[in-house]
């Protein structure tokens, strides 16, 4: 039995006759390891893999495509911020006000 690289791609499938060392088959390779991934939204564990596929996709990416990206995380942390800004500025009133 054939040890697998920790670097190698989970799964080549019918890819098993291509060159393991090509870049392009390995990029491909794990392309369909994604995508054959289940995605359970309903647990922690799956939306946690939702936001490490974005880090990912978002850290290949260049030009306007990862400006947007950025700008994407930086509205949803100023989402956060101003609801718990606000939630604490309630919490503070009812008890102190």
């Amino acid at each position: 039995m054939q040890r697998r690289e920790s670097d190698e791609p989970a799964r080549f499938g019918d890819l098993e006759d291509l060159d393991h060392d090509d870049p392009e088959v390995r990029a491909f390779a794990e392309h369909r390891a994604r995508m054959d991934r289940p995605h359970s939204e309903a647990t922690v564990e799956g939306m946690l893999r939702g936001v490490d596929e974005f880090a990912q996709s978002a850290n290949r990416t260049g030009g306007h495509r990862r400006l947007v990206a950025v700008a994407v995380v930086v509205l949803i942390l100023f989402g956060v911020l101003f609801t718990v800004w606000n939630a604490v500025g309630y919490m503070l009133g009812t008890f102190f006000g």
